[in-house]
């Protein structure tokens, strides 16, 4: 969470490139982006070197020679933020232009990488020296208060503020899912050293940047300490789709400044033919588009086959059960329609998750989880591909606050049952007595399949009635006739003082 002064120089830098005349957030958030990754490079480079001469180990500076850019050679210092933020505006800014841009455009030679497409079409779109000039000092401001901070995850809440003026700004009408919602989703899942990791409409790729981190957080010498887990961590572990290049290239570059070297970020339309994975991935986490409706002629024909229907929420679903390998697992936000749905392809679909398939868990969020920019009602489901079923019975929770009011404001508060839900999930062999009435409990197959397999947990939640004692009919009676002679007394003295009036 990005509170008090850092907060305050983040929304100043962001002040002066609306000033500046660039309004659009997402073109704001690009290029703040590429300097972003300018100035870290710079320190990543510095901080090669010291370990290197630490461990006396040879190491050649990406910045060590002369630079070849066009037909021009430059001395590889001289693209050094460390260097050109002391140079004067107009130097500074022909600098960017003309040499450190085409620099890290062409930095992997790898045409292929991300890294590359997500670079290849990158624009310099600050229009004039000034305004580069204030965004350099705003910028070594942030991160000299960063440093200050000491906190591991500074860097990865900066870039989340970041984002969020995204959905606050309402583009393209997007908005993303609330870090603490993927946290607890992630955790949920617990990610292995070894999984393939995808979400099929990533955006600015949210939950793939959560799962290196709590990768990084909980399973570090797995990961970093083995050569093979940590190229595959670096290389082949996280694979994100989107059908919008800009929300794509801050997507990548997310990823790489939450230390993915080269994520497998991609223009896909995940629901169409362009979309040949099938039984890849071994962990599906996703937030899917939910609104809206597409064209038989578009969406892939074997995914049809399963549920007919134009509805996005519903296709993800299947989409994701074709992409995941067998014992795959999932977890995604689905709309409370989903649940409860009558449609013939609702129950197709619900069908295939609890009889083909193992349902673990459906966890009912509140609908103020995604408020201001939604306020429909979710829930989260959890699920693990079979192909030949596996659900016995299915956990249900029913969130009731997650942490923040549920008004269009979302102040921090204290009550948040996202701790229970973990433990609860985790030790989901210790729910089986819990009985209906409470928030968390499970639900037998058969009786999800005798109620047309519908997963609303007010299907399922008993509410426990307390009787009320009333008094008796004569009782009532005699409390009445006592009120009706205090009232008669009440009017009589009434009169009398009104008479008195009169007389007077």
């Amino acid at each position: 969470m990005i509170t008090g002064e850092l907060k305050n120089k983040i929304d100043g830098l962001w002040e002066i490139f609306w000033t500046g005349g660039l309004t659009n957030p997402l073109d704001v958030i690009e290029q703040m982006t590429y300097l972003m990754f300018i100035r870290d490079l710079d320190d990543a480079d510095n901080l090669h070197i010291k370990e290197s001469a630490m461990l006396g180990l040879p190491y050649e500076s990406i910045f060590a020679e002369e630079v070849l850019i066009g037909d021009r050679r430059i001395a590889g210092n001289q693209l050094k933020w460390s260097v050109f933020h002391d140079f004067p505006a107009q130097k500074m800014y022909s600098t960017m232009q003309e040499w450190v841009f085409p620099f890290i455009k062409n930095l992997h030679g790898n045409k292929e990488s991300a890294y590359a497409k997500y670079m290849g079409d990158a624009i310099f779109k600050i229009p004039t020296p000034l305004m580069l000039d204030k965004i350099v000092t705003a910028m070594d401001e942030i991160y000299a208060q960063m440093a200050q901070l000491k906190k591991a995850d500074t860097r990865g809440d900066v870039y989340e503020y970041l984002l969020s003026k995204l959905a606050t700004a309402g583009v393209n009408g997007q908005f993303r899912t609330p870090r603490h919602i993927i946290k607890m989703m992630v955790e949920l899942m617990d990610p292995k050293p070894d999984e393939i990791i995808c979400d099929p409409a990533c955006g600015t790729s949210g939950f793939l940047v959560v799962a290196s981190e709590y990768l990084k957080e909980n399973k570090k010498e797995e990961v970093f300490f083995d050569q093979k887990n940590k190229e595959h961590y670096m290389n082949h572990m996280f694979h994100g789709f989107d059908m919008d290049r800009t929300m794509l290239r801050i997507g990548a570059m997310n990823m790489m400044t939450h230390g993915v070297e080269n994520p497998y970020i991609e223009y896909r339309d995940s629901l169409s033919d362009q979309n040949p994975d099938r039984e890849k991935y071994s962990l599906i986490l996703a937030n899917p588009p939910f609104k809206g409706s597409l064209d038989y002629d578009i969406v892939s024909q074997d995914l049809l086959k399963v549920a007919k229907t134009k509805k996005t929420e519903l296709l993800f679903l299947v989409l994701f059960l074709k992409m995941l390998k067998p014992g795959g697992r999932c977890a995604c936000i689905v709309p409370d329609g989903v649940l409860f749905g009558s449609s013939k392809a609702h129950k197709a679909i619900r069908k295939e998750l609890v009889e083909e398939n193992r349902l673990e868990a459906v966890i009912s969020m509140p609908s103020g989880v995604f408020k201001p920019y939604a306020g429909v009602s979710t829930a989260i489901l959890i699920f693990t591909k079979t192909g030949h079923g596996g659900t016995d019975k299915v956990w249900f929770y029913d969130m009731k606050a997650d942490g923040f009011s549920l008004d269009d404001k979302r102040n921090p508060i204290n009550e948040s049952d996202i701790p229970d839900i973990i433990e609860r999930f985790r030790n989901r062999d210790q729910e089986t007595e819990r009985k209906r009435t409470e928030q968390s409990f499970f639900v037998e197959k058969q009786d999800i399949a005798d109620n047309e397999y519908d997963l609303s947990i007010n299907k399922y939640k008993e509410v426990e009635y307390v009787p009320v004692e009333y008094p008796s009919t004569q009782e009532i009676m005699a409390n009445l006739h006592e009120l009706e002679m205090e009232i008669t007394k009440n009017l009589a003295e009434l009169d009398e003082m009104l008479e008195k009036d009169v007389e007077e």
